[in-house]
């Protein structure tokens, strides 16, 4: 029974098997995301927590998803490419994933598990829904679609100490 998420692994955007344990000791901030939402410009935001928090600590890791409205309908490389090219994306980009249903990822199942949503639903409602997770490998909080990036720094601050 996975009790942290180091003890997951993932398939990058580059389709190399990436153990979550590579980022053991660093606080995440994981994102199902889309490159054809209403809330795709968060990568904006996204970006700049990497880059102002990344050298404390933190790392953002993207996972594309493609279960809301088919709003991310690429293939890998043109994932990849689009957020390359419209938001300078640097942080770590994973392989299309489902977070809802059977057939969710594992990492994404145990998240939900961790951090329910309101009034106890557990379902990912929508892209850009996020987890906070600690240096310890411990969800601490999730935050809805609707949150912007630059409104939790306040959050990563504190897990970074």
């Amino acid at each position: 029974m996975p009790t942290t998420a180091y003890d997951f692994s993932a398939t990058d955007i580059d389709g190399q098997a990436r153990p979550l344990s590579d980022y053991a000791g660093k606080v995440m901030l994981i994102v199902n995301v889309a490159s054809q939402c209403g809330f795709t410009p968060q990568y904006t935001g996204l970006e700049q927590l990497w880059r102002d928090y990344g050298p404390r600590g933190l790392v953002v890791l993207g996972f594309p998803c493609d279960q809301f409205g088919h709003q991310e309908p690429g293939n890998e490389a043109e994932i990849k490419n689009f957020c390359s090219l419209n938001y300078d994306v640097s942080f770590p980009l994973f392989a299309k994933v489902d977070v809802n249903g059977d057939k969710a990822h594992p990492l994404w199942k145990w998240l939900k598990d961790e951090k329910g949503g309101l009034l106890g639903i557990d379902a990912i409602k929508w892209n850009f829904s996020k987890f906070l997770v600690g240096r310890d490998g411990r969800v601490l909080k999730r935050y809805a679609p609707t949150e912007k990036p630059e409104a939790i720094a306040g959050d990563i601050e504190a897990a970074l100490g």
